[in-house]
């Protein structure tokens, strides 16, 4: 039976398309520019894109009936397109806090092959921009811009995110992406330009020398691949991604991943020394104020993890089959096994191009497995900890962040000797349902 269409259908499905598609409508998108400054609030994606700004004036509808006539044209085959393009197609978002692991664990994606377009902490540009003056950032404004931007990047559309990027890209080309070289998918052939002489980029490539960033390209580069994944340490609350499960564009698999918090701790006091200056005095001289600042935000963050990983482990209807916990010592200790899990979670092949990366990453040398190395020897990261963190500031961990350490199965410690002895495992065996 052939529908006939009526133009509000018609308008309400271009609009999809056109946020879809933006390689249809790019002479107008091109024109688009969405800022936001602290007097500006964050645009609202989906329906906010019917008025288009263009050259400083909106665009009326009347001028857009070229688009929308060549939309109407193809509604009759859209919905068979789309069945084409996101068979099989898998989206994963891999969500952890800082010294978890994450940037060895995101190269289990990273390494994937011509199949993947993976990028790294995208959300860092985000974070940057809505700090206020005290360090911290609006919780609720935060946790929507992060969500708008990785909806968007998940979908192979940058524009959210150059809106974020200071200094703005022009023409969509940019030198300031964060760790641009930590992503092998901006630094293909199919996205490297021209190199541009006297122009420096802090995050260059260096699998092969690339010009400045188009991101046009790397949009282009990324609807090609079969499969997308973000990695990001700035998600808090796995709650405030549920939309993503409910975009019928999207198959969103999220792997949450998790610390021994003490471990965390002790990492952060090396990696970030300035930001944790008052817990390396607390360790070397003095007693820890238990209702200081610096150990609210601990518990915070403890409770935050904790309680997204309930609401996984509880697979509710919208994360049933989407979620998947995972422990940085399993990790550690069983490399190629918990890989094997994860791609076996996310349905995406197990390369051997990410087997022989993992084979070779997790038996390097005291040399080239520096603070934020991907480069591991696995077994001696998973006790390190132990014999850098004083037992004093390990038991104010245990109190301020016991459920947590509960419910990943890692054991408290009741001296300095049992916190030092090797011979005592302090990781429990524990499995952790996701299929």
């Amino acid at each position: 039976m052939r529908i006939k269409y009526t133009i509000p259908i018609v308008f309400i499905v271009a609009l999809v398309i056109i946020e879809k598609e933006n390689n249809i409508i790019s002479r107008v998108s091109d024109k688009l520019t969405l800022k936001q400054t602290p007097q500006t609030p964050l645009q609202p994606s989906g329906f906010s894109h019917i008025l288009l700004k263009h050259n400083g004036s909106f665009t009326s509808l009347s001028k857009m009936d070229s688009a929308f006539t060549l939309m109407k044209r193809r509604l009759e085959n859209y919905s068979q397109h789309q069945e084409v393009v996101t068979r099989g197609r898998k989206h994963i978002l891999l969500l952890a806090t800082t010294r978890t692991g994450s940037s060895f664990v995101g190269e289990f994606f990273n390494q994937q092959g011509d199949n993947m377009f993976y990028l790294f902490e995208p959300l860092w540009h985000v974070e940057k921009m809505l700090t206020l003056e005290t360090g911290g950032t609006n919780a609720t404004a935060a946790a929507k811009a992060y969500r708008e931007v990785l909806q968007q990047l998940l979908l192979c559309d940058f524009t959210l995110l150059e809106s974020f990027i200071d200094p703005v890209p022009v023409d969509h080309i940019t030198t300031a992406l964060f760790r641009r070289e930590s992503s092998s998918s901006l630094c293909e052939e199919s996205v490297c330009s021209p190199v541009v002489k006297g122009v420096f980029e802090r995050y260059r490539c260096k699998t092969r020398r690339c010009g400045p960033l188009n991101l046009t390209m790397a949009s282009e580069s990324c609807l090609q691949k079969e499969h997308r994944a973000i990695k990001s340490v700035r998600v808090r609350q796995l709650e405030n991604l549920r939309p993503l499960t409910e975009d019928p564009r999207l198959d969103v698999k999220f792997i949450q991943l998790v610390r021994d918090p003490r471990a965390v701790l002790a990492s952060r006091m090396v990696a970030f020394a300035a930001k944790y200056k008052n817990w390396k005095q607390w360790a070397m001289d003095g007693d820890v104020p238990i209702d200081d600042d610096e150990v609210r935000k601990l518990k915070g963050n403890c409770d935050n993890i904790r309680m997204s990983a309930e609401i996984g482990l509880r697979q509710p209807p919208w994360l049933r089959r989407r979620y998947m916990l995972v422990r940085y010592e399993d990790i550690a200790r069983f490399p190629m096994t918990k890989a094997t899990e994860m791609y076996r979670f996310t349905g995406i092949p197990f390369t051997p191009q990410v087997k022989s990366w993992i084979l070779k990453n997790t038996q390097a040398s005291k040399e080239t497995s520096g603070v934020y190395s991907t480069q591991k020897n696995s077994s001696e990261q998973v006790e390190k900890w132990r014999f850098s963190l004083p037992f004093k500031i390990a038991q104010v961990v245990q109190k301020v962040c016991g459920p947590t350490l509960k419910l990943f199965g890692y054991k408290f410690v009741s001296s300095e000797e049992m916190l030092t002895d090797k011979s005592i495992s302090l990781i429990e065996d524990k499995v952790f349902n996701f299929l």
